[in-house]
């Protein structure tokens, strides 16, 4: 992880697709969590990471190829080949939503 500060963090419900049926989201956690937006410049690369506990939910590394797509008002998605899964963040908000999309559009 990245020994900085996070460029932007937000609180959003995380969820993973099911991997048997690459259909369902499976929540990661009853409550919302902090979603951070980091810069790693020790790699030169932007990440999302998001911890439950003591356990890492997200820790994805932004790629050129990557895309987050808005499916809804107040969720998004985006396919981490690394991890080999997709992850959601549902948002209390639109507004939520699209400030994480800007920042992800202005930063990388």
């Amino acid at each position: 992880m990245s020994c900085c500060q996070p460029i932007f963090s937000t609180r959003a419900h995380v969820f993973q697709i099911d991997p048997a049926t690459k259909r369902n989201w499976i929540p990661a956690s009853k409550h919302a969590l902090t979603v951070s937006y980091f810069y790693d410049a020790t790699r030169n690369v932007y990440r999302i990471i998001s911890v439950g506990g003591t356990k890492a939910i997200i820790n994805s590394t932004i790629t050129p190829n990557m895309t987050f797509t808005k499916t809804s008002q107040k969720f998004g998605q985006w396919a981490d080949s690394r991890a080999n899964t997709v992850y959601g963040l549902g948002f209390a908000s639109e507004q939520h939503l699209s400030q994480v999309i800007w920042q992800m559009l202005v930063e990388t």
